[in-house]
């Protein structure tokens, strides 16, 4: 027939129909863009090996996502990024003079262990780099703490107030002409990769910026410089890139406050009274641990739910 019937497929749902400018994927490479000014500082500042430990966690974490859902006959989602953001994030918390050996098991273990044997993005209960990062620190305490700059042992500004010696200026630390591992340098690049997740709407500010203001004041309160102590260590990285996880954070402004304030309790009192120099990684992860409660106190009740008894 020459008036033939075009069939036209139509997608029935109920509501409520959400229609959301962000996907997965343009999430994931916003925090990337927000990364790389810090990461490249990085290369710049340590030495062209930092490209091997970025490629070598990235490069690790996508192969072993892809793999792992290949095997479970899982549909592949390594183009959500993701898993990049994982590798960038881990490649982050780790000195530059590491083994890439190591680079390549924690990256395995953050996406495996923590993430797709939890049931995959959305599900892990915490942050799988800061995980992965804590497994190294445990595995291999000595190649974890070897800050190097240009092949020179340097110890860390947070570890020189623990043991007395010159410390580096508020400057150096702002800049990131200091030692550490490749995120605990720049603070202000950090800063404004955080600032630009924020303007984009990607990360809600109240959580970071709680956080930092706890460690600030608290820092005072113990008797430490707490203008130095946001400047130094991954307080930047950590406030802005890891404790805003969607999957492990609040849902709630109200419970994004809680956390932020947790985050900088723990992290200040690790850091004045503990044996450890820094304490964002262990904070974050106890508080990602007491998301779950915090939701369920913090969710505001649906109209008309009535209480079981």
């Amino acid at each position: 027939m020459a008036d033939e019937k075009k069939k036209v497929l139509y997608h029935l749902s109920i509501s409520p129909h959400i229609r959301a400018r962000h996907s997965t994927t343009s999430i994931m490479g916003e925090v990337l863009l927000a990364l790389m000014p810090a990461a490249l500082f990085s290369v710049f500042y340590f030495g062209i090996r930092v490209l091997l430990v970025i490629g070598v966690c990235m490069a690790s974490s996508v192969l072993a996502e892809w793999i792992w859902q290949k095997c479970t006959k899982q549909p592949v989602t390594i183009q959500d990024l993701s898993a990049c953001v994982t590798g960038l994030l881990l490649a982050m918390n780790l000195p530059a003079s590491i083994p890439l050996w190591m680079a390549a098991i924690g990256s395995v273990f953050a996406i495996i262990i923590v993430k797709q044997l939890f049931g995959g993005i959305g599900q892990n209960f915490m942050n799988p780099a800061l995980t992965a990062r804590c497994f190294m620190l445990v595995a291999w305490s000595s190649a974890m703490t070897n800050f190097t700059v240009q092949g020179v042992s340097t110890a860390t500004p947070l570890t020189l107030i623990q043991t007395g010696g010159e410390l580096p200026s508020l400057a150096d630390c702002f800049l990131g002409t200091i030692s550490g591992s490749l995120g605990e340098t720049s603070a202000l690049l950090l800063l404004l990769g955080g600032l630009y997740l924020c303007l984009r709407g990607i990360i809600d500010w109240t959580l970071p910026a709680v956080y930092i203001a706890v460690v600030f004041i608290l820092s005072y309160c113990f008797g430490r410089d707490g203008l130095y102590e946001i400047m130094s260590g991954g307080l930047m990285l950590g406030a802005f890139f890891m404790a805003t996880d969607y999957t492990t954070s609040p849902m709630t402004r109200k419970g994004r406050i809680i956390m932020g304030i947790g985050c900088g309790l723990i992290t200040a009192l690790i850091r004045s009274f503990g044996g450890y120099p820094e304490g964002v990684s262990f904070s974050i992860l106890l508080m990602n641990i007491c998301v779950p409660l915090i939701d369920r106190v913090t969710m505001p009740k649906i109209y008309g739910e009535v209480k079981s008894k």
